[in-house]
Parts: structure tokens; C-alpha cells; sequence
């Protein structure tokens, strides 16, 4: 009987389908363990074969729990809203949902294909109104709460409103906007409503607010920081522009110290909670006020920094604004307004990525505008520079160019005074922490102190003087929660009045309604605004026309929708309970699964999503509506399979527009551009000529050499390119000639990088599944390194991991019948299998997964030159190798007479005695040269080896009757008979 992987791979994924064979229950005895990966969006292309990585690693490890005893949460779901689907309806007018569904369909299919034990009855997608209903009802309970800062918590915004009837907001200590006025119950009692809902806004965890975003005209919508990739959108490559918009926004601030603290309580990467960390920015400083100066024209303003060196405040030269920073269009002199305002126009085009990475270029403008000092009362000028972002800490810095490497670059480049007031003395970051009688210089009354007495003495006289105090600062900003697309989560809020009015949580979901065109309008609107029935009734409690709008009792909906984020920040607790209607997960599924407690996933979520989701779950968990507040105990982060690219070097010719030039990648030469001479290297003129040739014009100037992706399946496995096919490829490469090798080939470059569409190096696992099974696939892509490594595909290697399952397959079954019978297995055989079950449970616990493919191939080895076919040999070794190979297992496993799948099998227990030597096989050595071997017990005596030896009949042969000099034994080792 041949190894027909097709059928027996296509048999098992339909049995585990019909039966459900991985379904979780909420109500086990058994102990829970919830395996999870970070859930695809279903793009068009499908899955190529660096996807499914981290899919088989989880696998494995839920597989690998279901054979310890527990119940084994593993659902998938689609992360279907999106950028995406939306850029190809308004290319092809196709509705967003009809491409998700066909995409979904691919991703399925795919999945199943590959044997992954994932719980379908659980699948969500977050553009499935069943699912959204619940985003849409989480986002109305962030709306209704504020942040306690007394308590550390989130609480009902209805108790805040009864503590500003009772003694207005003198005593609240909440995270909230900056600079709201202090009240009396009378002045709030005495507030008109609109008042107060523009002062609970102040509060509220999600918020509306003019904000700046990072805003792409081309695709007419708000993109979020890790949608850019070094100033341009990631979806087209298109500008991106920072603007001042009015947007909803999560005050996921009010969160910053206790997302800190939680990373310690998570076996997460150290590398990614670094990276949290340092989003999350911690800093220790204080506040300082500096008026500025105004000019009789000019009512008064002030600039409020934060610093962590208030020591440092005697070496302040100027002030630097962000360019978006509120007051420059205020203080900024009529004399310097079109120098600003052309610098504000040309930062606008930068992202704060880029911003924040160019350490290098120095730009900035003078407002023209001075501060006052706090101290010595002299003006400082005020400057707007962008390496100041208007959304992190204030927008402005006290700039000390003396102890500030920044700072002294820009006062250098505008010729802006630098008085050393710290001559001769470190005032570093490094010497701060490390050292504390560092004398500061030159500083008045900070003069003789340490830097740490001279930072409590700076703070106290700011607050003597009512321009500082001592605060705690945060790098992490309140998140940008609207976007201008139409294909993402309604938001469930209509206008009345201007302000923002939540509808019922019994009304959800407020779905996405129906629209022409799927771009913004001409009016500038988000492309909702197109929809004609997008109003609320709320008497009727529904969505109506929008002829019908009265601003009486029906009202204009919210028009952005909500990032693709949203829907991502909680998924993990629906697939808990995901049929729920009446809540998002039961009380009783929540406290069961609690958490995650295997997720893996990406590195590039880790200031994304990964944020997201702690905020959203520990609000959550402040709400009372999940018993845990941080969702996945451990996570691990799978690397990437790099594809091997293939490039077709092109000629590129001055002024020459005729039909492209490729020339083999064999094929050198270098050119003096300037004195127009062709110098030839290491291949001879004629093939140099047959450029020109091509061209027509011997005087052709030849500008350099492109190298221009191919499709990899044009490529053979000699790095040949099929000329014809790359020339069907696109029309502008129909007439393209091609400069071949003298055996006529035409050779191309190949170099290892990123997997990507863009790129033509996918690899579809599709065809891999059908040429030599999932199960290889599963176990090649475990084999090609460890889990959180890159690592290059090479579609040549599966066969090795191929032929080791025709391997397997051969030592259980013969050409006409098993081969596994009941005999009594062997020592040497237990001893193969024992050394596999701890090698293989070893390596699942610490996801070297590996190095349990080498394990699983030394054991068949063994195993077949045992000829082993002993049933308590075989069986047990099927389920160490289920995890990896789950079809090939469930077949041979099923071909033993087992009628239950090989899923509910224990999994085997490693007995450490079938390890144990009792025995050696010792070299018989004479004078130093091993001429036979001979195996005696290990406990045996010294003299009783010597005896047995002695006696041999081979040592006798040896000796010839000759008596020898003496016998060297180390017992264990070796036997050396000398003489």
C-alpha cells in the first residue's frame, strides 16, 4: 500500500469537519488552555506558505495539550474590516462585503487544507453585525465613564455628574483635558445642557476633540502611525500630511501607569514589552509656566513645558513650539508671519515618524514672540522647530543648548546665544542618575546643590511662584478612533445640538447602510455621507431617510467609522461565548477561559494592537465585565519565512524609449558616463555591442543597470528565466529584447527578502499541499529553524521532510498488509521510543519545535534498522508525532484499530529506566589497538572483566599463547591488554 497523502489528507479534514472532533465546551471538568492566534484579514491574494508559521506552531502546541487532558480552546475568525476591500470597491464598484466573503472563502479553504484543529463553530468577523453590535456597545460604555485618579479606575460617568450637582469639580481627580475651569455646584446646576455635555466630553474615555492626524488625500482618510511607512500610506504608497481635524478619540492615557505595571505580571517577549515601555514613556519632571512677553496689540499668553531637568532651568536660551502648536498663529509677529507660515506648510508634509527619526536635519522659524523667565525675568525668543510634536507632552521645550546635544545643533545653526552656564560640569542623563554631589554653576540659587537637591529646590520655587510643579509624564497619546472610510464600524451616534448623542444599547447594531460610491463626497465628507437613509428616528428608534432630518426627533448620524482596530481590541473574549446574543461572552464562559494563555502573533503589533488590546481589557475589567484585567498570559512572537526573489537586470539608456533592454545577470560591464568611454570587464566587446545593436546608435549613454523583480514562477531551479513567459507577463515587456548568455539561457539574480505580493516571490501553499501534503508542509516549515527566527523558503527542501513520511509510512505499512504486530518490543526499541517522548515534550514545552522534526526522523531511523513492529512501540509514537502530521497520524492510527481519533489519545508517558544502561560494549583493545568488541555488564567487578575477557576466545586468538604484560581496565570505558 503507497503513502497516498491526497486522499488520506483530504479523508481526515472531512471527518474532523463532520464530527467537530476540536470543538471546546464552556462546562468541562477537564483543565482549560485557550491557544490563540492574532486572527487574518482576508485579503485577495490568499495565503502563501510564511502565513501559516505561526498557525502550525499554535497547532502543535493546542494538539499537544489536547493529548495532556485539557480542554482546548483554538477558534480562527477574520479581521474583516478593513482598507483594503474598500480601495478595490472603488476601483471596481464592488461592495466591500461581497470581496470579504470571497476572500474568507479562500482563507477557509486554505486553512482547512492545511489540517489546522481549529474550533469552526466559534469563528466571529469583525464586519459581522452579530459581532459589531458588541464593538458598537463597548465603545457606548466608554462614552458613559471617566477615569477615578483617586480610585485607579474607570467609573460610570453618572456618578461624575452627581458629584458636579453636589459640589461642582474643585475635588474631582480625574484624567481629563487640560485647562478646565474650576466650577461651583451653582455655576453647573446653572449650565444650560449643551454646557454640560461639552464639560462631561473633558472627561469622558472616548471623546471628541480637534486633533492632529495623520491625513492621506488619496485615499481621503485618517491613517494611524503604523499605517505609514517612512512618510507615505502603506496601502499605495500615497503623501500623508499632518491636519487639525475634529475626530473621536480613546483617552487610552488615562491607562499609561497601569499599563506599565501589568508587563510585569505577562510572560511577554522582553523585546516586546521594551517596545511598550518605551511608547509608553515614562517620565519624571515638573511643569514650568513661561509668560510670554506681549506687545500692547497682543492679549497675554503663557507656554507650559514639561522638563525632567528642572535642575537645568538657569540654561534656558529659548523656547521651541511645535509648528501645530495652538499659540504660534497667536504670538507670531506680522514681520515673521510668512516665514512661519511657509515652515508650518512644508512641516505638514512630514509624519511624526519621520519627525521623530531625523535626528540629522535642523530647520525651524522665529515667531518673533519672547518668554519671560521665570527666575531672571529676561525674554527668551520663541522659535517653532519640528523635531517638537504637538502631541507629545505640551508641543513646546525649554531648550538648554548648554547640556542638550539638540538643542545646542539648532541654537548653532540659527546663531541664537549659548551662555555655559555649566562650564566644565557633566549635567548627562548618566551623571544624574550615577552621581549626587555634582556641584551645579552659574545657577543662582540652584548654585552648590546636587542635581537631585537642585531638582527639588527648582520645583519648590516654581510653585512658590505659581509657574510649576512637580508631575509625572507620559509619551503615549490618546488614540485617533475616527476614520473617513466607509468599510468599518458605524458608530452608534447621532447629533442633536451639535453634540454627540449615544443610542440605546437594545437599538444595536446600528448597521452600515447602503451607499453609491464609496469615496468621500465632493463636499469633503467621509463617504458616508453619500448614504441617503443615514438618520436617526428617536421615537422610532431606527435609521430612516435623511430627508426626514427635523433636528426634533430626527437626527444626522455620525458619519466616520471606527479604525480597523476596534473590532481587534476584544475578539479574544467573544470567541468565548461567540453565539451570544444577549451579552458579549456569559459570566460563566468568562470566568472559565478567563484569558489566553498561548497567543502568538506578530512582533509589528506590539505598540498597535497589542496596546490596544490591554487598554480595552483592563476598561473592561474596571466595568466588571471580564474577570482578568490583562487577556493573554503568554505570548509569543513567530519570525517570518523570507522569499527568495528573482530579478531581470534592465539597461538603462539616456533619452532612449524604445522597448526595454534585459540583459543577463552574468552580464558586466562598467561606463564612464561623464567621457561617454565603455570600459568591458571580464566579457568581450561583441556582447557590449549587441546593446547597441538593439538601440541602433553606437553613441548610446548607457545610465546604469535597474534590477527589476520577476515573477518567481518564471524562474526554473537553475535561476533561468522563461523569456516568453515573462514577456506575456505585462504588455510594456511584449517587444522587450533580451541579451542572453552564449548557450542562449538568459540568467537572473536571485536575493532573499520579504515574502510580499509586491514583490512576485510568493509561494502558494496550495500547490505545495497537492504536490506533497500538508502534513510536509507542517513539518518543513517547523524544520527550517527555530519559531521566532527569519528564515528563507526553499521549495527544494520538503522533499527531505517528505521522504521521511514515505519513511514512516513504510514502517508501519508493507506492499500488501501492516507491518505492526503485537511482538514483545525490544530494549534498543524502548529505549528509542523513551528517548523521543522526552525529547519531543521537551521541545513542544519550549516551542523548539525544530528540532522535534530531527528527533521524529533519528527515531524512524532507528526503529526501521530494529525492524521494529511491535504495537506498543508504534502506537505511542503516532501520538507524539499526531501534533506535527496530524493526517498521516490519524491514518495509521486508525489502521491499528483504533475507532476514536487519535486527538483523544493520551498523550505517552517517558519511563526514565528505558534510558538506563545495565550494559557496555566494551573495545577490546592490544597494545592500544581495538581489534573486537565484547558487551558485559556494567556492574560487573573489575576482576570479573578481566576473567571473561581472559577467557575470550578472541583474546585468545590475540595472544597466541603469549602471557601478557598486564590488563588495563576503566571500567565503563575501556579494555587494553598489554604484553
Amino acid at each position: 500500500m503507497i503513502y497516498n497523502f491526497n486522499d488520506i489528507e483530504a479523508k481526515w479534514q472531512k471527518y474532523w469537519a463532520e464530527n467537530q472532533t476540536f470543538k471546546a465546551e464552556n462546562n468541562s471538568e477537564k483543565p482549560k488552555f485557550y491557544v490563540l492566534d492574532m486572527f487574518p484579514y482576508p485579503s485577495g491574494a490568499g495565503l502563501h506558505v510564511g502565513h501559516p508559521l505561526g498557525y502550525i506552531a499554535s497547532d502543535i502546541y493546542a494538539r499537544y495539550k489536547r493529548h495532556q487532558g485539557f480542554n482546548v480552546l483554538h477558534p480562527q475568525g477574520y479581521d474583516s474590516f478593513g482598507l483594503p476591500a474598500e480601495q478595490y470597491a472603488i476601483q471596481t464598484g464592488q461592495h466591500p462585503a461581497i470581496t470579504t466573503e470571497t476572500n474568507i472563502a479562500t482563507y477557509r479553504r486554505q486553512l482547512d487544507q492545511i489540517g489546522f484543529s481549529f474550533d469552526w463553530s466559534r469563528e466571529v468577523r469583525t464586519s459581522d453585525p452579530s459581532y459589531y453590535k458588541w464593538t458598537q456597545w463597548i465603545f457606548i460604555q466608554l462614552f458613559n465613564s471617566w477615569y477615578n485618579k483617586d480610585a485607579d479606575k474607570a467609573e460610570a460617568i453618572s456618578a461624575l455628574e452627581n458629584i458636579f450637582t453636589s459640589e461642582g469639580n474643585a475635588k474631582v481627580n480625574a484624567v481629563c483635558d487640560d485647562a478646565i475651569e474650576t466650577f461651583s455646584a451653582e455655576d453647573w446646576n446653572a449650565f444650560d445642557s449643551k454646557q454640560q455635555q461639552q464639560i462631561l466630553l473633558k472627561y469622558r474615555l472616548t471623546y471628541l476633540a480637534e486633533t492632529e492626524v495623520n491625513w492621506c488625500p488619496a485615499l481621503g482618510t485618517v491613517l494611524a502611525n503604523d499605517e505609514i511607512v517612512n512618510g507615505v500610506s502603506e496601502r499605495g504608497g500615497h503623501p500623508v500630511m499632518r491636519k487639525k481635524m475634529t475626530q473621536w478619540s480613546m483617552r487610552i492615557s488615562a491607562y499609561a501607569e497601569r499599563l506599565l505595571q501589568g508587563l510585569n505580571k505577562i510572560d511577554w517577549t522582553d523585546s516586546l514589552k521594551e517596545s511598550q515601555r518605551n511608547w509608553i514613556g515614562k517620565s519624571v519632571g515638573a511643569s514650568v509656566t513661561f509668560p510670554v512677553i506681549a506687545s500692547e496689540a497682543k492679549q497675554s499668553h503663557v507656554i507650559d513645558v514639561f522638563t525632567t531637568r528642572p535642575d537645568t532651568i538657569f540654561g534656558v536660551s529659548f523656547m521651541t513650539l511645535a509648528p501645530e502648536h495652538e499659540l504660534v498663529s497667536q504670538i507670531t509677529t506680522p514681520e515673521q508671519k510668512e516665514a512661519v507660515d511657509a515652515y508650518i506648510l512644508a512641516t505638514a508634509k512630514r509624519s511624526e515618524r519621520d519627525r521623530m527619526a531625523d535626528v540629522k536635519t535642523i530647520s525651524g522659524a522665529f515667531t518673533g514672540a519672547y518668554a519671560e523667565h521665570p527666575f531672571t525675568k529676561e525674554p527668551i525668543p520663541v522659535w517653532i522647530g519640528d523635531y517638537v510634536l504637538a502631541g507629545y507632552g505640551t508641543g513646546a521645550v525649554m531648550s538648554v543648548p548648554c547640556g542638550d546635544q539638540r538643542d545646542y545643533d539648532f541654537a548653532n545653526h540659527f546663531n541664537i546665544s549659548i551662555p555655559n552656564i555649566f562650564e566644565g560640569v557633566d549635567i548627562s542623563e548618566e551623571a544624574y542618575a550615577s552621581k549626587d554631589n555634582v556641584i551645579i554653576g552659574n545657577s543662582d540659587f540652584l548654585n552648590g546643590l546636587s542635581y537631585k537637591e537642585a531638582t527639588i529646590k527648582a520645583i519648590e520655587a516654581l510653585e512658590k511662584l505659581g509657574q510649576g510643579e512637580g508631575k509625572t509624564n507620559y509619551r503615549l497619546r490618546d488614540a485617533v478612533f475616527s476614520r473617513q472610510r466607509y468599510w468599518g464600524e458605524p458608530f452608534p451616534v447621532y447629533y442633536v445640538n451639535g453634540m454627540p448623542q449615544m443610542i440605546e444599547a437594545q437599538h444595536l447594531p446600528i448597521r452600515l447602510p447602503e451607499v453609491e460610491k464609496y469615496l468621500p463626497t465632493e463636499t469633503g465628507e467621509p463617504p458616508l455621507g453619500n448614504a441617503t437613509v443615514w438618520a436617526w428616528d428617536r421615537l422610532k428608534a431606527e435609521v430612516v431617510s435623511n430627508v426626514l432630518i427635523d433636528h426634533i426627533n430626527v437626527f444626522p448620524l455620525e458619519l466616520n467609522t471606527m479604525p480597523g482596530w476596534a473590532g481587534s481590541s476584544w475578539y479574544f473574549n467573544r470567541y468565548m461565548d461567540s453565539t451570544n446574543t444577549e451579552e458579549f461572552a456569559s459570566k460563566e464562559a468568562m470566568n472559565y477561559w478567563k484569558d489566553v494563555d498561548l497567543y502568538i502573533g506578530g512582533s509589528e503589533h506590539a505598540t498597535g494592537h497589542l496596546l490596544y488590546s490591554r487598554f480595552w481589557q483592563k476598561f473592561l475589567f474596571d466595568k466588571g465585565e471580564v474577570p482578568v484585567d490583562e487577556f493573554a498570559k503568554k505570548l509569543i512572537n513567530q519570525g517570518m519565512i523570507l522569499g527568495t526573489s528573482a530579478f531581470v537586470k534592465r539597461v538603462d539608456i539616456e533619452d532612449y524609449t524604445g522597448n526595454p533592454i534585459f540583459v543577463s545577470s552574468n552580464y558586466s560591464f562598467n561606463w564612464d558616463k561623464e567621457s561617454k568611454e565603455k570600459e568591458i570587464s571580464e566579457y568581450n566587446i561583441e556582447r557590449l555591442k549587441s546593446v547597441f545593436e538593439v538601440v541602433g546608435d553606437e553613441n548610446v549613454i548607457i545610465n546604469g543597470i535597474s534590477n527589476i523583480h520577476a515573477d518567481v514562477s518564471f524562474v526554473n531551479s537553475s535561476d533561468e528565466l522563461d523569456i516568453e513567459a515573462f514577456k506575456n507577463w505585462r504588455e510594456e515587456y511584449k517587444n522587450a529584447e533580451f541579451i542572453t548568455e552564449e548557450d542562449g539561457t538568459f540568467q537572473v539574480k536571485r536575493e532573499v527578502e520579504k515574502m510580499s505580493k509586491s514583490k512576485y516571490n510568493v509561494v502558494n501553499p496550495d500547490q505545495i499541499c497537492v504536490d506533497y501534503g500538508a502534513d510536509s508542509l507542517r513539518l518543513y516549515e517547523m524544520f527550517l529553524g527555530p519559531l521566532e527566527q527569519y528564515k528563507p523558503w526553499n521549495t527544494a527542501g520538503i522533499t527531505g521532510v517528505h521522504g521521511f513520511l514515505k519513511k514512516l509510512w513504510k514502517l508501519y505499512v508493507g506492499e500488501d498488509a501492516l507491518n505492526v504486530n503485537d511482538a514483545e518490543p525490544t530494549k534498543d526499541s524502548l529505549k528509542t521510543l523513551h528517548k523521543t517522548i522526552k525529547k519531543v515534550q521537551e521541545d513542544i514545552e519550549n516551542f523548539s519545535f525544530n528540532t522535534s522534526v530531527s528527533t521524529f526522523m533519528i527515531a524512524v531511523n532507528e526503529l526501521t534498522a530494529q525492524k521494529c513492529t511491535s504495537k506498543e512501540i508504534l502506537e505511542p509514537l503516532l501520538v507524539l508525532l499526531s501534533p506535527y502530521a496530524p493526517h498521516i497520524a490519524e491514518e495509521l492510527w486508525s489502521q491499528l484499530g483504533n475507532n476514536t481519533s487519535i486527538s483523544t489519545a493520551s498523550f505517552p508517558e517517558f519511563d526514565a529506566s528505558h534510558l538506563v544502561e545495565s550494559s557496555k560494549n566494551y573495545p577490546i583493545s592490544f597494545n592500544g589497538k581495538m581489534r573486537f568488541t565484547l558487551e558485559l555488564p556494567l556492574d560487573m567487578s573489575k576482576d570479573d572483566i578481566e576473567k571473561t575477557v581472559m577467557a575470550h576466545e578472541k583474546t585468545q586468538e590475540q595472544l597466541a599463547g603469549r602471557t601478557p604484560k598486564k590488563v588495563i581496565i576503566v571500567p565503563g570505558k575501556i579494555v587494553n591488554i598489554v604484553g
